[in-house]
């Protein structure tokens, strides 16, 4: 009995073997994997090329241009605000140290009715701020140099720091040179007085020149280039209206203590004037010319 048992349970086993199905689906999975793979690349593919071939803005049919991109060099202005800023401070330092001269320096320069000794005290009680607001003239003189060049770019390529320094430094040993001449001409010719009576009114209206350039100055550095064709062609006309009047002025004083005809005082503003701003010019010319 047992033997039957177990005989028909191998037949049993054996016939279910046969029967099952073989297992395909790892075959069958494979290719719908590819299937649903490959499905949505074909479509994005196809959805990019119409939109390329369609917009005609992209231009994707030429053939591709290629581009050099050069970094863009940033150009600030914040040396040119610092400089400013500590030039206005060292005006504010004067103004506060010394309130009396600088309210004086106005008031003896608009009225011209002052006797000539008061004209004299006041060169020499006031050696120290008379310094510092000569240093102010030349200091904002070439700084105004400066912008001039940069206006009708005659300094492209050139260190700001060099031109700035050469041009107060240039207009400063012009100025020394004048003043050691005059001093030398009235010691020299026994005339010590009206010397310094002149070279007061001379370095008077200079000062006067430097505090009012300084707003244009300012307006130069920062200002559109329509602003700047505007305020040059009013610095100059204010600059000559106080040259014309430190002439004036300087005649009158001198015709009424010394002898001297007017082709004479003419042919001196054109030796000590005129002649030393062609030098400032000839020499900025040279000196550009060697470093472009």
């Amino acid at each position: 009995m047992k033997q039957v048992t177990i005989l028909f349970f191998l037949m049993m086993y054996s016939f279910m073997l046969k029967a099952q199905i073989p297992d395909t689906s790892g075959i069958e999975n494979k290719s719908v994997t590819t299937q649903v793979l490959s499905f949505p690349y074909e479509s994005y593919d196809s959805t990019i090329k119409s939109i390329l071939e369609g917009n005609n803005l992209l231009n994707s049919s030429s053939s591709p241009v290629s581009v050099i991109v050069s970094l863009k060099k940033q150009q600030t202005k914040d040396n040119l605000f610092y400089l400013l800023s500590g030039v206005l401070f060292l005006l504010a330092l004067i103004r506060y140290f010394f309130p009396r001269y600088f309210s004086n320096l106005f008031r003896v320069f608009f009225n011209t009715s002052l006797r000539q000794n008061q004209l004299t005290d006041q060169l020499l009680q006031a050696r120290l701020p008379s310094l510092l607001f000569n240093l102010f003239f030349i200091i904002s003189g070439g700084l105004f140099i400066y912008f001039l060049l940069v206006n009708y770019k005659w300094i492209n390529g050139l260190n700001m720091w060099l031109v700035i320094v050469s041009c107060i430094a240039l207009l400063g040993v012009i100025y020394l040179l004048k003043y050691c001449l005059l001093k030398f001409t009235g010691w020299i010719t026994g005339y010590r007085d009206e010397t310094n009576s002149y070279i007061f009114i001379f370095f008077l209206i200079n000062k006067i020149i430097g505090i009012l350039l300084f707003p244009f100055i300012i307006l130069m550095a920062f200002a559109g280039t329509g602003i700047i064709n505007l305020v040059i062609p009013i610095a100059f006309i204010l600059v000559g209206v106080l040259l014309f009047l430190r002439f004036f002025r300087s005649f009158s004083l001198i015709r009424k203590q010394l002898k001297v005809s007017r082709f004479h005082f003419f042919l001196y503003i054109l030796g000590m004037e005129i002649l030393p701003l062609l030098l400032i010019y000839k020499t900025l010319v040279i000196l550009l010319n060697k470093n472009l």
